[in-house]
């Protein structure tokens, strides 16, 4: 099972690192993955063990955060935005600050000097010290808090009373901003997905009561009123209203729903009165969806966030070992060197050399392009997958429901000698009555007056191929010549010619009685997307469809797509993406976008799955790494565009964070940067590449985009 434990008070992310890393080394712990922006960490384990693992986990992250509370997920309530530590905290630093000042403004002997600045430094930083202090005891001597303890103390035995007082001042004013800097992100991206209905108003007997929505059951009646959020999905029975689906979609603009509507939850009634019937529980529903992958998505992590976090457990110890080379070093080798000169360099080193602004901004620019994405209506399931998306150099789609519209008509019935239109229509659809394809209900529909169910004995969908049925104790074939071929029948798989479209072979007793020709709208924003995909750099764009080659090339030609291969089983589509895999260029990675069932194996197999979300399979949406919640072909080019801005501002945090510590710390070495340079190269680093990373929050949404 997956236990989530909420970690309230969690704002040190160096202290999340090793607590992920200590709780991994547990017995029964197969799995653990720390959410710090969330402040969340998942552990699979067995459900017998549930209770140990929660109490040795607890004793973890107290023995590196005293006050955090842990609790289980389920049983987390909201945390209080201040409480009484805080507010110590807050008076203490404001005290300390004071007594920092008085101590630069009079002239005080040396001894009174020393106590004020002292008094300012305890006031400022007694939890550093403390934690500092608590982890040499423990032997974990690498962080933040011992290399400002260190550098601090080495000021004030060098006699720079002052300079120590105000590194520790102006290190937790830093550490101030950067935690609400980053409690900002995470309120920006809690309201990103603050879509989760909070209740529904159930029928019981003729009146209506409020429950929460996961006490509804399919079948159930709910009423939904204006300005009221849709707590399920469901199907209207009775009313009409305008709905604001933008929270799932990203499209701002309402749409009308009626009788017989489908409805989803999160979506918000602008107007009107709907009565719906309940088609899903809540826990299958859209906005429960969402909200499952978008917080689940910090599990799977990309590679740029596990090599920063690698590289933290070895660049600080390296610089600390640096530093100490440094103080004692060059005095004894430089004639005429001063301890004193080269410990100062020495505690510059110490206070650059903490990697926060890596460890906090990478995995919160990751998170905040997921939630950022998430607005667009696009669910990205991990930030590996955000990443794996700028790679992308081959897109492959499938075409029926995916570039079309997946909504079929009637458009020809050619029957053959002893057949007329009518009476192939009418047996063909009997044939077709218990297939749920799209291509079958539409023959269906076209049928004038119906079927009746009772004349079809028996029906058997083959898959990949048609459909056999008994009507009226007659034999009927339903499908493409595979499926007649099969049967021992030789029919011209040319019989309807250049026709563009989906051809519906028939026959009766193995006799061949005609066709059905079928046609299937493209989207209006196919060919668009297309072009957008291949103005964003993509070489290679394919279709793949199990449509006949003259609809397939006539479809491709319109599109602007190159490559398209027609006439496929579920397993060949499988066959060409990976011979396409095998092709493509190293380090590239291919996207497969589909939206049915039997697409679900290609998008497990390719590098990344898209399902189309809105009309698209459970089967297709679960195999899938990115779901777009609306039928849009063009939102595959927003995905990218999002993936790339959030790429970009990852690679600018990275770059500036090491170039600015380098800087420093070579200038250090030299004697020109101070230890205020240093505070900006620790706390001022972090809190601006945190800023930046925030941008990711804000990305343009898909409309916007355009």
């Amino acid at each position: 099972m997956k236990l989530e434990l909420i970690l309230s008070g969690l704002d040190c992310s160096n202290c999340a690192a090793k607590i992920e890393k200590e709780v991994s080394r547990l017995d029964d712990v197969s799995g653990v993955s720390m959410d710090f922006v969330n402040k969340t960490l998942t552990i699979e384990v067995p459900p017998e063990q549930k209770d140990e693992i929660i109490r040795q986990t607890a004793r973890i992250v107290h023995s590196h955060e005293p006050s955090v509370v842990v609790t289980e997920k389920a049983k987390a309530v909201k945390e209080q935005k201040v409480d009484l530590k805080e507010m110590v905290e807050y008076l203490l630093l404001a005290a300390g600050g004071m007594a920092f000042v008085l101590g630069l403004i009079l002239d005080l002997p040396k001894t009174f000097e020393f106590l004020m600045f002292f008094a300012a430094y305890i006031m400022i930083g007694y939890e550093v010290i403390y934690r500092a202090l608590r982890n040499i005891i423990k032997g974990e001597v690498f962080d933040e808090n011992f290399l400002m303890f260190i550098a601090t103390v080495g000021a004030f035995a060098i006699g720079e009373y002052p300079e120590g007082a105000a590194v520790m001042l102006f290190y937790q004013i830093g550490e101030l901003f950067q935690s609400m800097a980053v409690n900002r992100s995470r309120k920006s991206i809690t309201a990103l997905l603050n879509i989760r209905p909070e209740y529904a108003n159930l029928k019981q007997g003729d009146d209506f009561v409020t429950v929460p929505p996961e006490e509804v059951n399919v079948g159930d009646i709910i009423l939904v009123k204006a300005g009221e959020k849709v707590p399920l999905d469901g199907r209207v029975i009775s009313g009409s209203a305008s709905l604001d689906n933008s929270a799932l979609t990203g499209e701002p603009i309402p749409f009308d729903v009626g009788e017989s509507s489908e409805v989803l939850a999160g979506s918000v009634n602008l107007n009107g009165l709907l009565t719906v019937e309940v088609t899903k529980p809540f826990g299958e529903s859209a906005v429960s969806k969402i909200l499952d992958l978008v917080q689940n998505a910090a599990s799977k992590k990309a590679k740029t966030e596990s090599f920063i976090t690698r590289f933290a457990r070895y660049y600080t110890p390296v610089v600390v070992f640096m530093a100490v080379a440094l103080a004692v070093i060059p005095p004894l080798v430089i004639p005429g060197a001063q301890f004193t000169t080269w410990i100062n360099r020495a505690l510059v080193f110490l206070v650059v050399s903490c990697p926060c602004a890596l460890v906090i901004s990478v995995p919160l620019s990751y998170f905040g392009g997921i939630g950022g994405a998430s607005r667009s209506g696009i669910l990205v399931k991990g930030s590996n997958f955000l990443d794996a998306l700028t790679k992308v150099d081959t897109v492959v789609f499938d075409k029926t429901g995916t570039l079309t519209k997946g909504v079929f008509r009637v458009a020809k019935i050619q029957p053959a000698e002893g057949w007329d239109e009518e009476g192939l229509l009418n047996i063909t659809a009997h044939a077709e009555s218990f297939s749920p394809h799209p291509i079958a209900l539409s023959i269906v529909k076209a049928c004038p007056g119906g079927v009746d169910s009772s004349r079809v004995s028996d029906s058997e969908v083959i898959s990949g191929l048609g459909i056999r049925s008994i009507v009226d104790g007659d034999e009927v074939l339903a499908g493409n010549a595979g499926l007649l071929k099969s049967y021992g029948m030789n029919i011209d798989e040319n019989v309807a010619g250049s026709a563009p479209g989906t051809v519906v072979l028939v026959a009766v007793n193995r006799v061949f009685a005609g066709y059905i020709l079928i046609e299937d709208e493209i989207k209006p924003d196919s060919a668009r997307a297309v072009k957008e995909i291949k103005a964003l750099g993509v070489k290679n764009i394919v279709m793949l469809t199990g449509d006949r080659k003259p609809a397939a090339q006539k479809a491709a030609e319109i599109l602007g797509i190159d490559d398209a291969h027609a006439e496929l089983l579920p397993h060949q589509k499988v066959e060409i993406v990976e011979k396409l895999m095998e092709g493509k260029p190293s380090g590239g990675n291919l996207a497969f976008v589909g939206d049915g069932i039997n697409d679900a194996p290609v998008l497990a197999r390719a590098d990344i799955g898209i399902a189309m979300g809105a009309l698209g399979s459970d089967a297709a949406i679960e195999a899938a790494d990115v779901v777009l919640m609306t039928d849009e072909p063009s939102k595959v080019a927003a995905a990218l565009r999002i993936a790339a801005k959030t790429r970009k501002i990852v690679l600018q945090n990275i770059v500036f964070a090491l170039a600015v510590k380098a800087v420093i710390l070579i200038l250090g070495a030299f004697g020109i940067a101070t230890m205020w340079a240093a505070v900006f190269g620790d706390v001022g680093v972090a809190l601006l590449a945190v800023l930046n990373a925030m941008r990711t929050i804000r990305l343009p949404k898909y409309r916007e985009s355009r």
